[in-house]
């Protein structure tokens, strides 16, 4: 079903499990660093307590398929035989090497603004039937609405994961070039919804960049936890966008990177 965004789509999944405040619910992402998104942890708190290990206490396991790339050990997490939600919402058009993203869970959800031009929608998709029902916040016109845009832009679904292929290409290179590497092993079914940089201490102070880009018009993070940060990389940059971008930070990087 179509939701208001991809943390609705979330809150609706963990609504089926009639959690307690005191029951856990663990996330587990690919790279197994800290860095989670608010809009995650808040949603589980407004049913119960979250954490990063799997414990006797966790009732539900959402595996963050992180940045486009696929959690490496979706079959050791199924072992535990406990629910599990994926979180696709950066990882709309990736798979594993089993083309089994998106059917390992209960549930999986998506967040739509995170791969198209529109201002709302998520999707929540489950993989068994469940007895309580859903309510989404979306009005008609609001479904509507993205129904249409999905339908105009899936239909260019090749020629987005070429585009977004090749800009992630050309940019990889020109940064490693500058003395960073990739944080993530790319392979030909991940398409990637970020450019994650590994810093290797280059830039001092890695949130005074992320300042600096923000204020040049660059939306970009820090990657919390690692030293790393990460810039945009999708269908509708092109390599005049990615060269700002790189001379951007090749100027931080010569004049403010030890400040």
């Amino acid at each position: 079903m179509f939701t208001f965004n991809g943390r609705e789509a979330i809150r609706l999944a963990l609504q089926q499990y009639h959690l307690k405040p005191l029951d856990v619910v663990t996330i587990l992402t690919t790279s197994e660093n800290f860095y989670i998104s608010s809009c995650v942890t808040k949603t589980i708190e407004e049913f119960c307590q979250w954490n990063r290990t799997v414990t006797h206490d966790t009732k539900v396991i959402i595996v963050n398929h992180e940045f486009g790339y696929p959690h490496p050990k979706m079959q050791e997490i199924l072992a535990l035989g406990l629910p599990i939600i994926e979180d696709c919402c950066t990882t709309f058009f990736s798979q594993d090497t089993a083309h089994k993203v998106g059917q390992y869970g209960n549930f999986t959800t998506y967040s739509f603004p995170k791969f198209f031009p529109i201002q709302i929608g998520g999707l929540l998709v489950s993989n068994q039937v469940f007895s309580q029902p859903f309510t989404t916040e979306l009005n008609h016109n609001e479904q509507v609405y993205i129904e249409k845009t999905l339908s105009h832009y899936l239909s260019q679904n090749d020629s987005i994961i070429a585009q977004r292929k090749d800009n992630f290409q050309y940019a990889a290179e020109a940064f490693q070039k500058m003395g960073f590497s990739l944080r993530f092993e790319s392979s030909d079914s991940v398409v990637p919804s970020v450019l994650m940089l590994n810093n290797h201490h280059q830039i001092k102070d890695l949130p005074a960049l992320k300042v600096f880009l923000a204020n040049h018009g660059i939306q970009s993070s820090v990657f919390y936890g690692e030293d790393a940060f990460f810039i945009p990389c999708h269908q509708h940059l092109n390599t005049t966008d990615i060269d700002y971008f790189i001379q951007v930070i090749h100027y931080y990087q010569q004049n403010f990177a030890n400040v």
